[in-house]
Order: C-alpha cells, then sequence, then structure tokens
C-alpha cells in the first residue's frame, strides 16, 4: 500500500500473505482486497441466479458464491458460469460430491465446510477436482458447524476451536500438496470472530477471507459487520470480504466497499461527504444525499462530493473533496470545485447541477488516468 507520510496515523500495515487467484482475481499479497457476496435465489432457477449476479458485479463485486446443494445445482452452474464475468465461488455443505461436480462446471473456487464436508478421503478427491479443474478452495470455518470433537474438547464453539478446525483443513490440503486456498473463520458473536481471525492471522500466510457470519437485517448486520470487520482490517487483517445481510446481495457489495472505503483501502465511485442536518441547514440535506446516492450509483470513478447544510463546517469539508455544495441563506449555496469556491446556486438547481459537475469531474479524472497509464 502507498504510505501518507504527511499524515502517518492514516497508514494501514497489511499483513503479508501469499496471493491466490479466484479465476481470474488475485487474493492476497499485495492485491486489492476483495469485496464478496452470495446470491439468494435458487441456483437451478439460472436466469434469475445470473441476473442477480450481474446485478452484483454492477455494483462492484469482485467475486460472487453460489450454493450447490443438489445435483441440478451444480449442473445448473454449467449454463450460469459461461454467461457472468465475475469468477463463481461454489459453496458446498455436507455432499463432497457436489464440489467435485462444481468443478467441472466451471467453477473458481470451492468452499468447503470442514464441520460438515466428511472424513478426509472425501476432502482429497475435493482437491483432486480442484486440481483438475484449477480451481482455488476457501476453508470455510463456522462458529455453529464445528466439528464434534472439537466441540468436545472445548466444550463451547470459542476462537480456538475455530482456528484449530481450520488449521488441521490447510494440514490436510498441504499434505496432499494443495496451496491455493484461502481460509476464514467466521461467527455471529464480533468478539469471537475477531479473535479467531487475530489468531488465524498469526498462525497462517494463507490469504484470510473476512466476514461476520448471519450478521442481521440492512442496519443491525451492516453495524455489526462494519465493528468486526472495520477492526480487523484495521489492524491489517483481510484479504478479501463479505458482509452477511439478510438483505439484497446489492446491499451486501454497497455496505462492503463502504468500510473499505471508509478506511482508504480501496476506492471506487464517489465518497458522499454530508452532515447529519439540523435548524442551521440551507436546504434539504437528507432528501438531497437520498437523491445524490442514487443518481450517482452509475459513477465508478473514485471521487469525493460535500454536501453540508450551512457554512459551519462546509468551507472547510469542501477544501478538501472533488466537489462541494455549502448551504447558504435566500434559497441558494456555493458550489466549490477542486476545494475552491467556484460560483452561487439556487437550491431547486442543486441535484441536477451537482450531478452534471461530478459526472465532469470523473470524466477528467478518467482521461487524466488513461494519459497517465499511456506515458
Amino acid at each position: 500500500m502507498s504510505l501518507n507520510h504527511v499524515r502517518p496515523w492514516r497508514n494501514i500495515y497489511r499483513r503479508k500473505s501469499r496471493q491466490i487467484m479466484v479465476g481470474s482475481v488475485p487474493v492476497g499479497g499485495d492485491a486489492a482486497i476483495t469485496v464478496q457476496t452470495m446470491t439468494n435465489t435458487l441456483t437451478t432457477d439460472v436466469k434469475a441466479t445470473i441476473a442477480q449476479i450481474q446485478a452484483a458485479t454492477d455494483a462492484g463485486a469482485d467475486i460472487v458464491r453460489v450454493s450447490v446443494p443438489d445435483e441440478a445445482s451444480s449442473k445448473a452452474l454449467r449454463e450460469i458460469v459461461p454467461e457472468v464475468s465475475v469468477p463463481i465461488v461454489a459453496d458446498i455443505h455436507f455432499h463432497y460430491k457436489r464440489g467435485i461436480e462444481a468443478a467441472e462446471a466451471g467453477a473458481a473456487c470451492l468452499r468447503i465446510n470442514p464441520g460438515n464436508i466428511g472424513d478426509e478421503k472425501r476432502v482429497r478427491e475435493v482437491i483432486k477436482a480442484a486440481r483438475d479443474h484449477n480451481c482455488s478452495i476457501r476453508i470455510g470455518v463456522n462458529a455453529g458447524s464445528l466439528e464434534k470433537h472439537l466441540l468436545e474438547k472445548y466444550g463451547e464453539p470459542c476462537p480456538d476451536a475455530m482456528v484449530e478446525s481450520g488449521l488441521d483443513h490447510i494440514k490436510i490440503l498441504q499434505d496432499n500438496d494443495f496451496h491455493e486456498f484461502k481460509i476464514s473463520c467466521k461467527a455471529s458473536d464480533v468478539f469471537m470472530a475477531a479473535a479467531a481471525y487475530q489468531q488465524l492471522a498469526e498462525a497462517t500466510d494463507a490469504p484470510i477471507h473476512l466476514g461476520i457470519t448471519e450478521a442481521g437485517g440492512l442496519t443491525s448486520g451492516t453495524i455489526k459487520s462494519a465493528i468486526g470487520l472495520g477492526n480487523l482490517l484495521w489492524m491489517g487483517i483481510g484479504d478479501t470480504i463479505r458482509v452477511s445481510l439478510s438483505a439484497d446481495p446489492v446491499e451486501e457489495v454497497k455496505v462492503g466497499y463502504e468500510i473499505l472505503k471508509s478506511l482508504g483501502l480501496r476506492h471506487r465511485g464517489v465518497n458522499i461527504i454530508s452532515c447529519p442536518s439540523c435548524a442551521r441547514q440551507g436546504f434539504d440535506v437528507i432528501r438531497t444525499v437520498e437523491k445524490l446516492e442514487q443518481r450517482l450509483e452509475h459513477i465508478r470513478t473514485p471521487m469525493s462530493l460535500s454536501i453540508i447544510g450551512c457554512v459551519v463546517n462546509g468551507p472547510g469539508e469542501a477544501l478538501m473533496t472533488d466537489v462541494g455544495f455549502t448551504g447558504g441563506g435566500n434559497g441558494a449555496g456555493m458550489v466549490y470545485l477542486a476545494g475552491k469556491q467556484s460560483h452561487k446556486l439556487s437550491n431547486d438547481q442543486m441535484v441536477e447541477h451537482i450531478v452534471e459537475q461530478v459526472e465532469k469531474k470523473a470524466a477528467e479524472l478518467d482521461a487524466a488516468a488513461v494519459a497517465d497509464a499511456a506515458e
């Protein structure tokens, strides 16, 4: 990562991990932290599953996981994989043969759960299929489905049990000379997950997939994930993330990006800096931001926009953003471009004009990036 020598307190030193490939997407090493989600359609409904994958891709998903609970689902993968542009992870539970079938069907990665995939012989067969079809593997430890012998040993799900489960399965893969794997150790309890991930980060150099499993609905799950994932990422732990929400997968992708953007670890689209609004506001901040979030969803260029209701903090925030608007009086406010006052604007023209300015700035930044790449 690039270091900020002027503001060293903004630096995050990522844990060093080896890099693997999930299809065409690098995970770990010096690769960007990737954002994943998972479909919730019936995999056998090929049309609906493809549509959901494409919607998640448009929102910025780098990798999408698809459940493969039966033979019909693994057959459906043969139709799904060629129609989408992101690597597909096949989610395998209980039936190891589904993993073999998914590898044959074109999955880029197989997610296997140590707690329910079966004995070492079955795991070896999945490893062979992964190797034969150029798949990576994710060892997906979950506090809710740990092996019986570990629950008997530790008495209950706990970080030590989760890490031991993960390391046992790492050994199986490594003993079979298979090294294209990443690992996760998820729990719905933020404390348990964070402690397990910290132990895991010290015990292996494998890329780590972060997640707080079964985090809840859009609001509660977002908060829970931001606390758990945010703290781990701040500590430098994590190479790929999934925010697990009882919500549309597109929302998972949005939240994942917002977590990464807030830590300066990934940049995509417009980062809107806005005030909560109060009696001093010169325009309806909340409704304006809602409209702008919708109108600017198509922008993928990393850039910043400040929407502040009054002059208390507005000018200061605008100094640090690409485009800004600060509320004033008499139904008008000030537009800032590149941190400098540019022109006054009436509130009723605000949304359309700001969208226009953001699109113009995005085009300029894109053109500059192309020019830099050509030098």
